[in-house]
């Protein structure tokens, strides 16, 4: 089930809302949100459920012996051995072993696992719980249910942001939703359906026809390729941006506050500042549960160069089982290493106002080149789309190619997710919150109708008919 399908629209999320609204306790409420989350996972796979379950339990077993025996190291290299074991096996064993076999010539048979959808997330969950724990015993869930609900919370079992123990235990056992919090939450799930259903759909079917059917097909010149390689890198934003709203506003809505998973990561200053800004809950996951227990940068300066290239490594290899996966990890890390460094003089050069242009060019122009090897199935057909990119000429039938890809709503589209992604929205909001208290309340009022609007082209599209997978479920 997604969230941009009809059914979690009119039939999943009114009935968990309305039981849990009817509810009168907050164990109750757990209860009946912890049972619907594992209703939703189950329509994904049912079969992955009780692994699901299983990872659940290995962590709620390791809290608890980690109030026992307090900060056993023992317990901690258990229970992140299990996790990571689990992990390893269902996400990486088909690539471990295909690249055995091409390294030593052997012919060991794949095992042919498919990949539990979000398993990358509610590992981390669990990790961070147990870590936690291992930290501070006091912590510990004492509930199975609590802990059920924070590592299986359907708004972002799946896809994200992933959410630290640490942060939201305190709202597990005490919250108190508004009325104008589900007002407010629902309208900003309506903002993330629309940037999925129309902004990143719409990138998608261009980025799609560049990737899978013109780049084999050898029909490609450089502007196609640029035009393929700018729709992905709106795609991937909207559409990982677009499931982070539906799930911060869906937790609004049960009185849960999930932080920010995006900042405006097209307008960063550096590739670091671009890390700061991009899939927020993982990059600080990584530096609290990594990057400082390897020593930080309290260890000399090539120290922290090393572990920040570790990070990037796992950050890679977190993505997914594939070798573009590692090299993106490892690019995006040498370019921040090179920053911090001083080779690429992003800091001085941001303090004019040309620096600053020059850097947003650098950033942007960085992320885009390495979206294009995120995208792509192999190294082989990462290298031939950035050869197109730098290399080839005008083709004749590019013309009539671009005008099939880019019709007058596709281009409208694609102008209006720019405006969006460089931060339109947040610059009327800015002017909104500027006005006195009359003009805020009318434009709130506005803002409410704008969001009916937008549910309404919302199930217009839906109504068409297909299946909206987000990018991040692969992961």
């Amino acid at each position: 089930m997604v969230f941009s399908s009809a059914v979690f629209l009119f039939a999943f999320l009114p009935v968990v809302l309305l039981v849990y609204r009817l509810l009168p306790g907050i164990r109750s409420r757990n209860a009946w949100l912890a049972l619907s989350s594992v209703v939703f996972y189950a329509f994904g796979r049912l079969s992955y459920v009780p692994l699901f379950l299983l990872s659940v339990c290995i962590n709620y077993l390791a809290g608890a012996a980690l109030g026992r025996f307090r900060q056993s190291r023992a317990v901690l290299a258990a229970a992140v051995a299990l996790n990571l074991g689990i992990l390893g096996l269902f996400k990486y064993a088909d690539f471990l072993l295909s690249n055995l076999n091409a390294l030593l010539g052997l012919s060991i048979p794949l095992p042919g696992i498919v990949l539990p959808i979000g398993i990358s997330f509610y590992t981390f969950q669990g990790l961070s719980y147990v870590i936690d724990v291992y930290r501070d015993p006091g912590e510990r869930s004492r509930s199975f249910f609590e802990l059920l609900l924070y590592i299986a919370f359907f708004p972002q079992l799946i896809a994200g942001p992933i959410v630290k123990y640490h942060d939201i235990a305190p709202q597990l056992r005490s919250r108190h939703p508004a009325a104008e919090d589900v007002a407010s939450g629902l309208a900003r799930f309506i903002t993330g359906l629309a940037k999925k259903l129309l902004l990143a759909n719409t990138a998608g079917l261009v980025a799609d026809r560049v990737f899978d059917e013109l780049l084999p097909a050898g029909l490609l010149d450089a502007r196609l390729a640029w035009l393929g390689a700018v729709c992905y890198t709106l795609q991937i934003y909207f559409d990982f941006s677009g499931y982070s709203d539906m799930a911060i506003g869906l937790g609004r809505c049960f009185g849960l506050t999930i932080k920010e998973n995006f900042d405006l990561p097209y307008c960063a200053l550096s590739m670091r500042d671009f890390w700061r800004r991009w899939h927020i809950s993982l990059s600080t996951w990584f530096r609290e549960y990594l990057y400082i227990p390897l020593g930080g940068n309290r260890r000399g300066r090539g120290r922290t160069l090393l572990n920040r290239m570790l990070v990037f490594l796992c950050t890679g290899i977190w993505h997914g089982a594939n070798w573009t996966f590692v090299l993106w990890g490892l690019l995006h890390g040498a370019l921040t290493c090179l920053e911090d460094a001083g080779l690429i003089p992003t800091g001085r050069l941001s303090r004019s106002r040309p620096g600053r242009l020059l850097c947003r060019v650098y950033t942007l122009l960085s992320v885009t080149l390495l979206f294009v090897l995120f995208r792509s199935a192999s190294l082989a057909s990462a290298g031939q789309m950035l050869a197109v990119l730098f290399t080839a000429p005008a083709a004749a039938n590019s013309a009539y190619l671009l005008r099939s890809l880019v019709p007058p709503a596709t281009a409208l589209l694609l102008g209006i997710s720019l405006l969006a992604a460089f931060g339109l929205g947040q610059r009327v909001k800015a002017r909104v919150r500027a006005l006195p208290a009359g003009g805020q309340t009318l434009c709130l009022y506005l803002g409410r109708g704008f969001s009916l609007a937008l549910l309404a082209l919302c199930l217009l599209n839906l109504s068409r008919g297909g299946f909206n997978p987000f990018i991040y479920f692969q992961f």
